[in-house]
């Protein structure tokens, strides 16, 4: 990384750090076009985002060519806001996958590239600017700090009381978001009530079913539990078991077909996939091995439960390609069967899952 030097800057122009908006003093060597306040942030941001889209900032900050032709120029207008519009969602993604595998700080930088290409691209007051607040406010919360977090919601809050056109995806995001404000907080009963909201606007917008609404399911299981109230917090996680589970075994049929099809027509095999982006996979992780870690300790007198779990892992886990980690969660189905002498029909459908993992390891993928 490069020193700027004062003079060398032109007179009337302002070079920010990317983290924190202070006064700049060094630039990236890489692209030119990104600054810092100093080694810390640079380092920072380098290892959260910027190393992945560090030359795609490029024609984004220096001047636009010189066009011979107005077509020229709107087409050169139109790639530049496709770029822009593919790394909102890009840095938005990579800082939710942060968030759910807890690593919090890692997230700031991602977010806060999503939330300014949002401003270039939308405004300053546009309804879209909300979900790259709420991940910064997510991510302050798991830094603790709950200050800054509620500044966050705050501008979440007012942006969308001020839009006609906020869609129920981006309510239920709101409300989530605040729950998790207010059980940090420790104001249970003010956490349900948004969290409650939150399942009403997913379930509007997906249905009551669909795994982008289990989230407020876990979240409110995750406050019963903690006040004890435990068969509510039975019944919540059961759904959300249910619901990925259901997801991940129709994914799985669906591309079984598929590999059929394609071994027929072409004699190769189907690339297995689960159909969800990176941020989501982090969440299935993070939500199903939660659960599987407060069913542990019931294990003894809810065996079947506790299996459920695993074996809705060990589909994650082999949609994901992960064979180790599939064939890991089913031996913990398997000899738990069996210590808790459960049925014969048990123990064979987890050994089904078991010979999946066999016959990939005999067939590899092509």
């Amino acid at each position: 990384m490069d020193i700027i030097y004062p003079l060398a800057v032109p007179k009337g122009r302002r070079l920010c750090c990317e983290v924190c908006e202070a006064p700049a003093e060094r630039v990236c060597t890489s692209c030119t076009v990104t600054y810092y306040c100093g080694v810390v942030h640079q380092r920072a941001d380098w290892s959260s985002i910027h190393e992945k889209i560090c030359q795609l900032l490029i024609p984004l900050r220096t001047s636009m060519p010189f066009y011979n032709s107005e077509e020229e120029r709107r087409h050169g207008l139109q790639q530049l806001r496709q770029r822009q519009k593919h790394l909102i969602e890009f840095c938005y993604t990579v800082a939710q996958k942060y968030l759910f595998e807890g690593k919090h700080e890692a997230a700031v930088p991602a977010a806060l590239h999503s939330l300014r290409f949002r401003m270039n691209v939308h405004g300053l007051s546009s309804v879209e600017l909300v979900p790259a607040y709420l991940l910064l406010a997510e991510a302050s919360l798991g830094l603790g700090q709950i200050v800054q977090a509620e500044e966050y919601l705050s501008q979440a809050q007012w942006t969308v009381l001020k839009s006609t056109e906020c869609r129920y995806a981006t309510h239920s995001l709101l409300h989530r978001n605040l729950g998790l404000l207010y059980i940090a907080k420790e104001n249970y009963e003010e956490a349900r009530y948004h969290l409650a909201n939150d399942i009403y606007f997913a379930s509007c917008a997906f249905g009551t079913e669909d795994i982008r609404t289990s989230g407020g399911y876990f979240h409110l299981a995750n406050i019963f539990h903690g006040l004890k109230k435990l068969d509510l917090a039975d019944t919540l996680y059961t759904k959300v078991s249910e619901i990925w589970s259901k997801y991940l075994n129709d994914r799985y049929q669906v591309l079984s077909q598929a590999r059929i099809q394609q071994i027929d027509l072409l004699g190769k095999r189907f690339e297995t996939d689960t159909g969800l982006d990176e941020a989501q996979e982090a969440e299935a992780i993070q939500i199903m091995t939660s659960i599987w870690n407060i069913r542990e300790s019931t294990s003894n007198t809810a065996p079947q439960k506790t299996i459920f779990v695993l074996k809705t892992l060990f589909m994650l886990y082999y949609l994901m390609m992960n064979s180790s980690k599939a064939q890991e969660y089913a031996m913990r189905a398997f000899n738990l069967a069996k210590e808790q002498h459960l049925s014969v029909h048990e123990q064979n459908t987890i050994e089904e899952l078991l010979s999946l993992i066999s016959a990939e390891e005999a067939h590899p993928i092509t």
